[in-house]
């Protein structure tokens, strides 16, 4: 068999008895994670214009629509609740960086067709640890070139997470499981342009949604017959080979189900791209062992890999979107307000006269020992002080990453701060239980039930 092909039969015959308590348990917290992620999401202008389109178009079914009163075909559900967790730079990533977003692209469609199934909590988590495990290898394999040559990596990725997770819970045999991954490679997609575009950057928050849509209708159509290459993965023309610059084809098998990548699940603290996590604790960390107040600062220095320079050293963001993606922007506003609540990411911030100042004090520079030892989102920052004072410090593992991983407390404490003004506390603490007794469940529309009056 080839890798694709290996990579199926993989999902298919993963079972729940096999899979260790600590990836278990780390599903979990990204599944509690992405729930709350999507449900403050589902708030936001951009979410409610693709779930409009999405009522407007009269399908019913059985999967939730996260923030809603009313529920969706699969794929359709798959589509808004994507949109919902990717749109406010505040959803689950892959770390080290692999372009993977395990909770927007393989436990969203995992949740939809599982509701779908009528299935047990044993079959939700064991499809969403398959999906986390085949498209994280798919993103290591594929490398990090993907976002050097212009395409968003987790809208590629992301296709194969949905189908193997639709796939799974929709019992396909091998075959079947081979064509949906052959057609998901036909829906992957993505551009960074947004991030220096003037205008139209909201279209990296559809990304993700877009990619787990059309991961699950890929499953439906193999589902029917309809057939894909077999060697979508690592074939001379299949994704690796066409998207990448130098694919690595033997971690698209890599220790599998031997060494397991929902492990490497990195749960975020801030409301901005991952990027931007190492420098704000840097700052953060600073500031409470130099006990420097904002005006003192005459200069910032945010060292890292080359992405730093290339992909977010944007001065002059014109909306939400591209001021979360900006270092300079994330740096100077975490000197003023809390960068963990979400709150502080604000339209009017884009005005604040302190912040576009501040902005203007931060330079980004490549790092040689960060680029050399490949710490892909480390972050050495310096500030130059007003008395001159130089002060330096290297996040390698910040908060949140699998090195450094956020506890069940403080996992549930970012669900409650999201959540907060959505779920009373009661629903909140149900949904919590549910969850971390998912095992336990035997049919995962409570959990739709427990979100059902959700706003």
């Amino acid at each position: 068999m080839n890798a694709t092909q290996r990579l199926a039969r993989f999902a298919l015959e993963l079972n729940y008895r096999h899979i260790p308590k600590e990836v278990n348990e780390r599903a979990k917290a990204c599944i509690l994670d992405t729930l709350a992620v999507s449900l403050y999401g589902s708030t936001k202008p951009w979410s409610r214009t693709v779930s409009g389109f999405i009522r407007d178009s009269g399908l019913r079914g059985r999967s939730t629509i996260l923030g809603m009163n009313w529920k969706a075909q699969p794929a359709q559900a798959t589509l808004a609740n994507g949109v919902m967790a990717h749109a406010f730079e505040l959803d689950n990533v892959r770390q080290p960086g692999a372009g993977v977003h395990p909770g927007a692209t393989g436990f969203l469609p995992a949740f939809s067709m599982a509701e779908e199934k009528r299935a047990d909590g044993k079959t939700l988590l064991t499809a969403f640890v398959g999906a986390c495990e085949v498209m994280s290898r798919i993103g290591v394999a594929a490398g990090n070139s993907l976002e050097r040559r212009g395409f968003h990596a987790p809208g590629l990725t992301g296709t194969f997470g949905g189908a193997i997770a639709a796939g799974k819970l929709m019992k396909l045999n091998q075959a079947k499981m081979v064509n949906a991954l052959g057609i998901a490679g036909s829906y992957s997609g993505g551009l960074i342009e947004f991030s220096r575009c003037q205008d139209g950057a909201m279209i990296k928050r559809l990304h993700l949604g877009k990619a787990a849509e059309g991961g699950v209708t890929s499953a439906l159509l193999a589902s029917r017959g309809f057939a894909g290459p077999e060697s979508i993965l690592e074939g001379k023309f299949g994704f690796c080979q066409t998207y990448s610059d130098s694919p690595k084809l033997s971690y698209l098998t890599h220790r599998m189900g031997r060494q397991y990548e929902s492990m490497n699940i990195c749960i975020k603290r801030c409301a901005c791209h991952i990027n931007a996590h190492a420098p704000i604790e840097a700052l953060q960390q600073l500031r409470e062992e130099v006990g420097f107040k904002p005006e003192d600062v005459r200069e910032i220095v945010v060292g890292g890999i080359e992405k730093l320079v290339t992909h977010h050293a944007i001065y002059q963001p014109k909306d939400l979107m591209m001021a979360q993606y900006s270092i300079p922007f994330c740096v100077a506003l975490s000197l003023y307000d809390d960068p963990t609540d979400p709150e502080s990411f604000s339209e009017k911030k884009l005005k604040d006269k302190k912040i576009l100042a501040t902005m203007r004090k931060v330079r980004l520079k490549v790092d040689p020992e960060i680029e050399q030892k490949g710490w892909d989102r480390a972050a050495r920052l310096t500030l130059v002080l007003a008395n001159k004072q130089r002060v330096s410090k290297l996040i390698i593992h910040f908060k949140g990453t699998p090195g450094n991983p956020l506890s069940q407390a403080e996992v549930e404490d970012k669900a409650r701060k999201l959540t907060r003004a959505l779920l009373p506390t009661g629903q909140l603490e149900r949904l919590v239980q549910t969850v971390n007794t998912l095992e336990k469940i035997a049919d995962v529309s409570r959990i739709g039930k427990i979100l059902w009056s959700a706003r």
